[in-house]
């Protein structure tokens, strides 16, 4: 990756962590538990053996797998991307 658009991506996970820092900081000022994070990713079944990952925020497929298991990892895996996580993908979720 070019090393200016890595700059940028570090600095906007800064920023989301910083984000989530003050959050739970104002909720614990006030002596309330912060709200449960959405899902923002799910499998949807199209057939007997083939799911769609949909973002729920669009409506838009992300991606396919062809067992529920595959595609829910899947979800998991974007969920974890879009939280910030580093994620390594094997091989076989690649494909």
């Amino acid at each position: 990756m070019h090393p200016q658009i890595q700059q940028r991506v570090d600095g906007l996970n800064a920023m989301r962590a910083r984000t989530h820092l003050a959050t739970a900081e104002f909720y614990a000022m006030i002596g309330k538990e912060p709200p449960a994070q959405k899902v923002s990713y799910q499998a949807v079944a199209k057939s007997a053996n083939a799911w769609h990952v949909v973002e729920i925020g669009t409506g838009k497929v992300v991606g396919f797998r062809f067992s529920y298991k595959e595609a829910s990892n899947y979800a998991q895996q974007l969920e974890s991307r879009a939280a910030g996580d580093v994620v390594a993908l094997s091989q076989a979720v690649l494909q």
